[in-house]
């Protein structure tokens, strides 16, 4: 959903068993949650549980309509195998985004953490609090995935905002 006096955008926090997703809507400024969950990726093998996480991002997608997304960067992970395996369901998440025309930006986790909390080292609770107090609501036992997600929506329309500041300036 996009008009001349908000937008609709998606953030993701892209995992190879837990992928937390937050629709966020800016209008005039004042942010407002439209939705938000987890997909828990299902499936005795690998490549079922990236299909999972595809056809539920998908419907979420066709259900809450938003008109860009934005994407957390895969953190170096502990091992070789985990750090494919998270690049691997960000390619699906890339993918069913692309699918539905949607722009997709992506950020790096400090990023995400710097904007809304103001150090890139925040612990994942202090992004959750940060997120519920933009968003002027309570935290209702989400995920912090879920939280992960909502933060990196609320990082791009920051984004966003200085981008369009910076083209008025020159």
């Amino acid at each position: 959903m996009s008009d001349s006096g908000g937008i609709t955008v998606i953030g993701i926090d892209p995992g190879s068993t837990v992928t937390g997703w937050g629709v966020v809507r800016e209008a005039s400024g004042v942010l407002s949650l439209v939705a938000c969950g987890a997909i828990r990726a299902r499936g005795a093998e690998f490549p079922e549980r990236l299909a999972s996480i595809y056809h539920a991002l998908n419907a979420v997608l066709e259900r809450w309509q938003p008109v860009e997304a934005a994407v957390e960067q895969v953190f170096t992970a502990k091992n070789a195998s985990s750090a494919l395996k998270l690049g691997q369901a960000r390619g699906v998440v890339i993918a069913a985004c692309a699918a539905h025309s949607l722009p997709v930006r992506d950020y790096p986790p400090a990023l995400v953490k710097k904007s809304l909390v103001g150090t890139g080292r925040a612990e994942k609770e202090q992004v959750a609090f940060m997120v519920a107090q933009m968003l002027g609501c309570t935290r209702k036992n989400w995920a912090l995935d879920t939280s992960d997600a909502l933060g990196v929506a609320l990082c791009h329309l920051s984004m966003r905002r200085f981008q369009r500041l910076a083209a008025l300036a020159q």
